[in-house]
């Protein structure tokens, strides 16, 4: 086996070090499908086809993983876009107040949730998920539109060895 070319070497570190843009929208795609999971996990129990157990399961998943990004992002991401581009942070104010309102429907899906044996209408169930699907895809749209390519740019070499919470998927 050859040993790989000393330019491909340093052309695919360039490319980890400049591609935290792209892997925020990976993220945010993957974060998408969940949620679209949990919601025909919805459905499928709403229809008597699912159960309880597992819905609440997937729910708790799926939040734990989105407030893991979005305290990533508040905590570790946008501190460093504001300090290297300083006209983005209003734009960084607006996507962590989105944040405040995707943890409150969250809290309200998951008492929800956790009330589906008698206490919740499975109906508002749904309707909370369509709230939350319609927030995040707003706030996704306009976070991968106005800050990718500013996460792109930046150069931060502690996320080069090891990838930070907010581009995480699964814990470590």
């Amino acid at each position: 086996m050859e040993a790989p070319d000393r330019r491909t070497t340093l052309t695919t570190s360039r490319e980890r070090l400049t591609a935290f843009g792209n892997q925020l929208i990976e993220v945010h795609i993957w974060l998408r499908e969940e949620l679209a999971a949990l919601r025909e996990d919805a459905d499928a129990y709403l229809a008597g086809g699912a159960r309880l157990r597992e819905l609440r399961a997937h729910c708790v998943t799926f939040c734990t993983a989105l407030t893991r990004h979005h305290t990533g992002e508040d905590d570790h991401a946008f501190p460093r876009i504001a300090e290297r581009f300083p006209e983005l942070r209003p734009v960084l104010a607006e996507l962590r107040r989105d944040h405040a309102l995707v943890e409150d429907s969250m809290r309200r899906l998951e008492a929800l949730v956790a009330g589906l044996d008698g206490q919740s209408d499975p109906v508002a169930v749904r309707r909370e998920l369509d709230g939350l699907a319609a927030l995040m895809e707003t706030h996704f749209v306009y976070e991968e539109k106005r800050i990718a390519a500013a996460l792109n740019a930046l150069r931060v070499p502690d996320w080069d060895r090891s990838r930070p919470d907010f581009l995480r998927t699964t814990d470590p």
